[in-house]
């Protein structure tokens, strides 16, 4: 498998890193581009590549001899150039019309579960264009959607134990009743190459949840009563959120964006009635489990 070079665009984000690591595992070789690459192992199979996904001619460099791709580029912030347009969407049709040209067999484009070109968030509306314009430069691209991610090495779950113990007092979004259903990293990952690995390319849409649908405010009691915490949880209004979340993306590293806020306005649960982790045979992780192994990390 090792002749099967896969190129991850944005291979050095959360959902990259792991997704580098599951490749491998598999046995393919893995090219990881990103805007600041460098190599960080040496494994002689895994080639670090700075790329430009605005530029054609940077695209089509590490697409060369590809055999498959993944794009698991994500912006939460409009900075400059850098808008959702520009990155979700005129990147991404740029990296299938590459990949078709080129002759690369497999394409996967990550979107998020949600994804509405009628959405009232610009960033929600900018995926779903994204998908559009991948599956028309690329017939045959798949698409999955994976819900909130969490992981020890960072996202939800760690993000959320983190504040818990440093806050007097958690300010949930609004007052805790939006639906969602975390989903471990790592599955999602498995399930990325999972799918390269299928002969097939029916299905071309996945949506990938977790084993459980909370309310956030469920969600954080669990993740407390996991951790041995009682925190204290107040309602905090979601207009409020907006208003911290625009002065905050003034900072380098935002803790919150405006568009993470609009993102826990609406449900992020899986569709049930589309393909997801069980039909390629992963049993999703709890996120119980991971605040288990944080824990024991510490120790």
């Amino acid at each position: 498998m090792n002749d099967r070079i896969v190129t991850v665009f944005g291979g050095t984000g959360f959902l990259g890193r792991s997704t580098v690591r599951r490749l491998r595992a598999h046995g393919f070789a893995v090219r990881v581009a990103s805007r600041h690459s460098h190599q960080t192992t040496n494994d002689p199979n895994i080639q670090a590549v700075e790329t430009d996904i605005r530029s054609r001619t940077s695209i089509d460099a590490v697409l060369t001899q590809a055999w498959g791709t993944v794009n698991a580029v994500s912006l939460y912030v409009e900075r400059g150039t850098d808008t959702f347009q520009a990155i979700h969407v005129d990147a991404a049709r740029a990296i299938a019309q590459s990949a078709k040209q080129l002759g690369v067999a497999r394409l996967i484009q990550v979107s998020g579960v949600g994804a509405d070109i009628a959405s009232p968030s610009l960033y929600v509306r900018k995926r779903a264009k994204g998908e559009l314009a991948v599956q028309a430069a690329f017939p045959g691209a798949t698409i999955v959607r994976p819900a909130v991610l969490f992981g020890t090495d960072g996202g939800f779950v760690a993000t959320v134990l983190d504040l818990m113990r440093k806050l007097p007092a958690y300010p949930m979004f609004g007052r805790g009743q939006t639906r969602l259903q975390p989903v471990a990293v790592d599955d999602v990952a498995e399930a990325i190459t999972r799918i390269l690995l299928r002969p097939e390319r029916e299905p071309t849409l996945y949506e990938f949840g977790g084993p459980e649908v909370f309310t956030y405010e469920k969600f954080l009691r669990a993740v407390a009563h996991e951790a041995g915490l009682r925190p204290f949880l107040i309602p905090f209004p979601f207009g409020a959120w907006h208003l911290l979340a625009r002065m905050a993306e003034a900072l380098p590293q935002p803790p919150v964006t405006r568009n993470q806020v609009e993102l826990m306005e609406v449900d992020t649960v899986a569709a049930p009635h589309l393909p997801g982790l069980l039909e390629l045979g992963i049993t999703p992780r709890a996120a119980a489990d991971t605040v288990r192994d944080l824990m024991r990390a510490e120790r």
